[in-house]
């Protein structure tokens, strides 16, 4: 049997564009993910040399499973995101994890890429816990192979989109200090590379390196260099050091995509002058290296062709929630809210489909747009993703997208859409879109199609339960608005409703309707 790859954060920003450059070139991958369903939906989630592992590097026993029988992994891991509160902390018991998976294991390798290391006594959280990884992942008894690099400049990365919304939005920069640090970003295609010759070249077994692009260069610059690439009229930047890093991050927060629980570590990090101390992998993997304005040039056409390969908001996925699969009806009818309408139209379940699938982002929700954009806005000031997100693409969605303040969690294309809330919330959320055919009376050929949307909130407490009676007034305006409009949009007839459905389906019926989808994907 053929040795495999283990790619730990297959469906991250990184991972979800090595993985598909792996399998091209004939390698056996193995992907390591809390939802597999994430990586199923991925153009190449069915590829012959894919083998999909479920598992959590959290804990230890799936890890182990997960490397047994590879013989090199790609540690793409990063845990900086919103659910972790101290993100250092789940970094270094991964790395641990891994390390102890990899006990006796000295005929496999690990890659691992990091974070430009520079000597400062003052360094980020951020960048202090990717040396941390690193010096844990060195403890293995499998060689590491460690390549350092600062931002990564492409289509759907953090770095990118802070820069493309913050002068986008804002017509004069007003900054701290550190928008006059030197950085070395690299293009997102050159660390790709990077990381994939890595895996060419045995010689870079146990051994670092730095990895950045031919451009040294400011924070303002990159501004200046975005600004012409888009078209833009002049940005002055004006840095003034009585700015603190906590307004900068409340300011960036409120006109970028970016939670403010992670922009302040980012933030942080740009206080870090990052410039590579040593080249010595361009002599082993020498590429033609990305100039800095060509980066920003290629990844604002991709963004604005919606064209996106992989986004940021990539990495991790909240688990499906506990009420959503638990069985007990005495359970969820005491902990469960839900608002249900529905329409009957005259139209296939794939033409609303395609309707449906372009939600969100540019499109909008199709009708009282405004409140939409009022309730992000309020969501953006209580430290939100609010809707400035948008969506990686116009057309399609997988499994862990973004949309808006919302996550994909289900998606059975012409049968179901099932977003998670990422929104600033005493309580959980679920939006529920279910396509159902209907036959005709006499008429066994021809059907309508009944468009049933589910609003499902589980509240945490009394101030759960005040926000849900403070909005559920405003549910009939939205949502009967949403269907009314989408049903103009098709130009089908409509032929019942919109209306609200005054005994929604139970939750029984919702876990039926699942466990057939399952029992029919077997």
């Amino acid at each position: 049997m053929q040795a495999k790859i283990l790619v730990a954060g297959a469906t991250g920003y990184v991972g979800g564009r090595l993985v598909p450059i792996l399998l091209q070139n004939g390698h056996h991958i193995r992907a390591l993910t809390r939802n597999t369903d994430k990586v199923r939906s991925r153009p190449w989630g069915g590829h012959e040399n894919l083998e999909v592992r479920q598992g959590d590097m959290l804990d230890h026993a799936s890890v182990q499973q997960a490397v047994d029988g590879c013989s090199v992994v790609y540690y793409l891991v990063h845990s900086m995101e919103d659910q972790y509160r101290d993100f250092s902390a789940t970094e270094r018991q991964a790395a641990y994890n891994m390390v102890r998976a990899l006990k006796g294991r000295h005929d496999c390798r690990v890659i691992y890429l990091s974070g430009l290391l520079p000597e400062d006594v003052h360094l980020s959280r951020h960048l202090r816990s990717r040396g941390e990884v690193e010096e844990i992942l060195s403890l293995a008894d499998a060689p590491l192979t460690t390549l350092r690099a600062a931002q990564l400049i492409g289509a759907g990365s953090a770095s990118f989109e802070m820069i493309r919304w913050l002068v986008d939005r804002l017509p004069v920069l007003v900054t701290p200090k550190w928008t006059h640090v030197r950085t070395q970003p690299i293009s997102t295609s050159d660390a790709l590379a990077y990381l994939v010759g890595a895996l060419e070249h045995p010689e870079t077994t146990g051994e670092s390196y730095d990895i950045g692009g031919p451009d040294i260069l400011s924070y303002a610059d990159l501004f200046k260099l975005y600004a012409k690439e888009a078209g833009l009229r002049f940005r002055p930047v004006i840095p003034l050091p009585w700015v603190s890093l906590r307004l900068s991050a409340q300011i960036i927060s409120l006109v970028t995509p970016i939670p403010g629980a992670l922009v302040k570590p980012l933030i942080e990090g740009m206080r870090n002058q990052v410039v590579c101390a040593e080249n010595r992998i361009r002599q082993i993997v020498p590429l033609e290296l990305t100039p800095i304005r060509e980066a920003l040039k290629r990844a604002l056409g991709r963004t604005r062709q919606h064209s996106v390969k992989s986004c940021w908001f990539d990495a991790g996925l909240p688990v499906v929630p506990e009420w959503v699969v638990r069985g007990d009806p005495q359970y969820v009818e005491a902990a469960i809210y839900r608002d249900t309408y529905s329409i009957r139209l005259a139209a296939e379940p794939d033409e609303v489909w395609k309707l449906l699938v372009q939600i969100g982002g540019t499109t909008g929700w199709y009708s009282n747009n405004f409140l939409w954009r009022l309730r992000g806005l309020m969501d953006k000031i209580i430290g939100g993703p609010g809707l400035h997100r948008g969506r990686r693409s116009s057309q399609t969605l997988y499994v862990g997208d973004g949309l808006d303040f919302w996550r994909v969690l289900d998606i059975r294309p012409s049968k179901r859409l099932l977003l998670y809330t990422t929104m600033r919330l005493p309580g959980e959320g679920l939006l529920d879109f279910v396509i159902n055919p209907m036959l005709q009376e006499g008429d066994e050929k021809k059907s309508d199609t009944e468009l049933m949307l589910s609003l499902y909130f589980r509240p945490q407490g009394l101030p759960g339960r005040a926000y849900w009676y403070a909005v559920s007034p405003f549910h009939r305006i939205v949502f009967l608005g949403m269907l009314k409009a989408m049903a103009q949009r098709l130009g089908k007839s409509v032929i019942e409703g919109p209306a609200r459905v005054k005994r929604p389906l139970g939750w029984a019926a919702l876990k039926q309707e699942k466990n057939l989808a399952r029992n029919n994907r077997e």
